[in-house]
């Protein structure tokens, strides 16, 4: 009986991968560089969707790159998202080459590489047509998304945060962040108590009218790597639910006129 049910699931295994494939595939990447304010060039990939209804900024983790989002970048553009992520100057190549921690000839701190997020945070705003923009940090960069936010109302329409944290060397310097941020507001965690209850004091800290404290029931990892199936294939797919029923909550997708 056991192979007789894995004879039957595998071929529906098969077509769930080869969908995945085609869809990176029919939508791909292409490079974007930005500038920053101190006039660093900043590299990123673009993940264009072909019926936008936002656009969502990806930022990486500690020693990572942009290619962080090799895998949900297309995702996000498959679910109507324009995705733009960026070589932070605080990174390296965890996940891939970081051509502007390259540039710079090293890692540079946490809270320089604010500049860089704001840059792509001005990119978005000028746009053509003027979607709402909606930005996502890993790790210190999901701490540093509430400063951004904080800073840019009337920009930012949203805010999804991977295992935010004081990491930025002042302490509650975000939780005061979080406490401007009105957007709605996403975050989750490492299924750890600690990553947890970081994650909770800046959510509870903000006054939003939308804002959700994601625990994942089976399994989380550190940062945007939750959503990666490698990294977390136990909880991937459960967490990725949970983003998507968020996006879909505070961007709505367009109804069809034949649906109407």
């Amino acid at each position: 009986m056991r192979w007789l049910i894995a004879l039957l699931v595998l071929p529906a295994m098969l077509v769930a991968c080869d969908r995945a494939t085609s869809v990176a595939e029919a939508l791909p990447r292409h490079p974007e560089n930005i500038k920053a304010a101190d006039r660093i060039n900043i590299v990123g990939w673009v993940y264009p969707s072909s019926k936008p209804r936002g656009i969502i900024l990806l930022f990486h983790q500690a020693g990572s790159s942009k290619n962080e989002y090799d895998t949900i970048g297309p995702r996000l553009a498959a679910d109507g998202f324009t995705a733009f992520a960026i070589d932070q100057r605080a990174g390296g190549d965890l996940f891939g080459d970081n051509s502007t921690v390259h540039l710079l000839d090293g890692s540079k701190p946490y809270l320089e590489a604010k500049q860089d997020l704001q840059a792509a945070v001005d990119w978005a705003n000028k746009q053509t047509p003027h979607l709402p923009v909606l930005i996502w940090g890993s790790s210190y960069s999901a701490a540093l998304v509430f400063l951004v936010a904080a800073e840019n109302k009337g920009k930012v329409q949203g805010v999804l945060a991977f295992s935010p944290g004081e990491y930025l060397g002042a302490p509650d310097l975000v939780e005061r962040a979080a406490a401007q941020v009105r957007v709605p507001i996403f975050a989750t965690a490492a299924k750890d108590a600690g990553e947890i209850g970081a994650a909770r004091a800046i959510v509870e800290a903000a006054p939003a009218a939308t804002k959700q404290l994601y625990v994942p029931p089976t399994a989380g990892v550190h940062g945007s790597s939750t959503l990666i199936a490698a990294r977390n294939p136990r909880g991937a797919e459960e967490n990725w639910r949970a983003v998507e029923q968020f996006l879909r909550r505070i961007v709505p997708v367009p109804t069809s006129p034949k649906n109407q």
